[in-house]
């Protein structure tokens, strides 16, 4: 009896365990199919196609004796140059990462191998991971440059469809990042699987469970050491860029914003797609990395997990079934919130942010009733599995309160924003210092919702409930990369049009889509 009881427990869990990793890997490819629909559909915007919609601005703008063919060649030369210097920048830098990356491989290897015969394993994750996050960043900085004549050719036509195009190149990165992310990993895993674990129903209790996920921790630390070159790098170009452009503009010529009188404006545009975009994605690659392999690793000192597969794959499932509720999401800013005036464009970011929460709720409570065991030690007490659902929403829903704090900061909408404004009635110095006082305020929520967060995890399943919390704030992952990637898109459609001529109409609407771009840049800042 004995024996039939453990033939069906292995049969059972063997099921299981098969339904984790087909789901993780359905998932996934789903995500990057998704973002190819989305370049699809972005591409399918024809520069210079004939009809425009009701409110189309093109034969206003082209009033001024230029034909619509001069004006369309027009932005494609700037988008075309903004191409060029974006590529030229991340080259450079690669060539950097690429040296650093040898001595830090030249580090790891040898004080690993010493201490405990680990450091080839540690140095290969180390190196996948420092390029699927170059890959990462790559791909983002592409679909951006390539998007951004598009939006400001749609901004063209009307708002909603600018609106549709922006958030469409900016899903491209987000599912295509998320997506890149996780089967790469899990990839990892199973290979590191054939060295160490010989058990094939992986239930053999000699195997090193512990150095196994050791080992794939080094993808966490590859991701960070580029994320330190594209953000700190590309954000310290960025803002030089943009100040500088700003300074000999604005402050020395009295020219406006984005003039095409002024070259600087070029390298303003590069910076946003560089910092914003390659920096932000490998920032957020770099950040999932961590927390999915933290995560791994002390999972793998709990005896109830370690000897199941389909437990161990609970941080990857979160993040993978996060993918098809970002894609469920995304439907609301296409096709069911349709954006016809400006003051919707903010309405629908914000939705899709609580949309994607709301959903992931019962998601994560169904992994974790679906896939961990119904007891288990991480710590000397035992913790269930809602504990770890609950783990995960208290991440969930404390990034949905940071990201809601930095729009009411950041957003024009809001008085914190408008009271800085009026602060310059009075002169530079009373700016600074409200902005500065606003900045403090800003982060006394978020400060308290993370220690709160930690509390109620780490007392319910200790560092592996912070690393849980980790995950449920990166879950929603695709939908908060997309928008993010979506302001700095904007920002470019916006130089586009005014250094193209396209009129002082066409550029409001930029400026919408690119003054709702900068809260959503901000809630990406807090999510990373």
């Amino acid at each position: 009896t004995q024996s039939t009881w453990g033939k069906s427990f292995k049969m059972v869990s063997a099921d299981t365990d098969a339904l984790a990793t087909a789901l993780i890997i359905i998932c996934g490819i789903i995500g990057l199919i998704f973002g190819l629909v989305n370049y699809y559909l972005v591409a399918r915007v024809q520069l210079g196609s004939a009809v425009g919609a009701k409110d189309s601005l093109r034969s206003r703008d082209t009033e001024a004796g230029r034909t619509e063919t001069q004006v369309v060649q027009e932005m494609i030369e700037i988008g075309n140059a903004i191409s060029e210097g974006a590529q030229a920048f991340l080259f450079a830098e690669y060539k950097y990462i690429v040296v650093f990356l040898a001595c830090m491989i030249a580090v790891i290897w040898p004080v690993l191998d010493s201490s405990n015969d680990n450091g080839g394993f540690v140095t290969v994750s180390f190196i996948i991971g420092a390029f699927t996050s170059i890959i990462s960043g790559y791909i983002g900085m592409r679909i951006a440059v390539y998007a951004n004549v598009r939006v400001a050719f749609q901004a063209w036509n009307g708002i909603g469809p600018a609106f549709v195009c922006a958030i469409r190149a900016g899903g491209v990165m987000g599912f295509a990042l998320t997506s890149l992310a996780l089967l790469v990993l899990l990839a990892l895993i199973a290979l590191f699987r054939i060295r160490f674990v010989t058990d094939e129903s992986f239930l053999g209790i000699n195997d090193d469970f512990q150095k196994l996920y050791e080992a794939v921790a080094g993808y966490g630390l590859g991701g960070s050491c580029v994320a330190l070159f594209g953000r700190v790098g590309g954000g310290i170009y960025t803002k030089a860029a943009d100040v500088g452009a700003d300074l000999v503009g604005k402050v020395e010529q009295g020219i406006p914003e984005d003039d095409p009188r002024n070259p600087a404006v070029i390298a303003d545009n590069v910076g946003d797609n560089v910092g914003d975009i390659a920096g932000m994605g490998a920032d957020l690659f770099g950040s999932f990395a961590e927390a999915t392999c933290a995560a791994l690793v002390v999972a793998s000192t709990s005896p109830e997990l370690k000897t199941s597969w389909s437990a161990m794959c609970y941080p990857l499932l979160i993040s993978a079934t996060g993918i098809i509720v970002c894609i469920l999401t995304s439907f609301v800013a296409t096709t069911f919130y349709v954006v016809r005036r400006i003051e919707d464009i903010e309405k629908s970011l914000k939705y899709q942010l609580i949309i994607s929460t709301v959903l992931m709720t019962p998601v994560a409570f169904g992994v974790s009733y679906g896939f961990l065991p119904s007891e288990f030690h991480v710590t000397a007490n035992v913790s269930y599995q809602y504990h770890a659902a609950i783990c995960v929403l208290c991440g969930l829903w404390s990034g949905l309160l940071i990201g809601y704090i930095t729009e009411y900061f950041t957003s024009h909408s809001y008085a914190p924003v408008r009271d800085v404004a009026n602060s310059c009635n009075t002169g530079a110095a009373t700016n600074i210092i409200y902005g500065l006082a606003l900045g403090y305020k800003s982060v006394i929520i978020p400060v308290f919702a993370l220690a709160i967060t930690i509390y109620v995890n780490y007392t319910l399943c200790g560092m592996f409930g912070i690393a849980l919390g980790a995950l449920g704030m990166l879950s929603t992952l695709a939908t908060g990369l997309t928008i993010d990637a979506y302001g700095p898109i904007s920002d470019n459609a916006g130089g586009i049009a005014e250094m193209a001529g396209l009129g002082e109409e066409t550029r409001k609407r930029t400026d919408a889509l690119d003054a709702a771009g900068n809260t959503t840049a901000a809630i990406g800042k807090g999510f990373a």
